[in-house]
């Protein structure tokens, strides 16, 4: 048994180049920049970031919507498999080239409406009467013999715990 899996998060580096063909479908390609962070080490060796660059295909409905809502520097997270080809350059060289070829995507940017306000909120919200109420916080018993390890809450204490 075997998997060729990959799931990458990062922003895209250039526009999508989307093309169709005679029978109607589309392909897309863009580059899509993963990073790690730098870090200092433990004796003061400094480690830079590191960014990895992919080439990105996309197929059929996904190419469509990357041609639509996807743009350089948007941020998100495919999951595909990888691909790698050969071809020969214009000097007869044969050349490789590894490639993602995407199955998932998700758009991760915030999506501004047609009238420029701010987008929905991802959860659905309680209905109006419950908004309006507002939550006391739960105070804690207080120290006890059988459970000394709850702090007892001094004079003017405003702490729930």
């Amino acid at each position: 048994m075997s998997v060729n899996k990959i799931i990458l998060l990062g922003n895209v580096g250039k526009d999508p180049e989307v093309r169709y063909f005679d029978n109607g479908g589309a392909v897309a390609n863009f580059t899509l920049a993963t990073t790690e962070r730098g870090y200092t080490a433990a004796n003061g060796t400094q480690v830079p970031d590191r960014t990895e660059w992919h080439n990105i295909v996309l197929w059929r409905g996904l190419a469509e919507i990357a041609e639509k809502y996807v743009k350089k520097g948007s941020k998100i997270y495919l999951e595909g498999k990888i691909r790698t080809r050969s071809y020969d350059d214009a000097a007869g060289n044969k050349r490789y080239i590894t490639e993602v070829w995407g199955d998932n995507m998700e758009l991760l940017d915030k999506r501004p409406d047609a009238a420029g306000a701010a987008p929905p909120p991802p959860f659905p919200q309680p209905p109006a009467e419950k908004q309006n109420q507002v939550q006391q916080p739960v105070r804690q018993p207080a120290a006890t013999t059988e459970n000394p390890a709850i702090p007892e809450a001094e004079e003017g204490d405003d702490l729930p715990f």
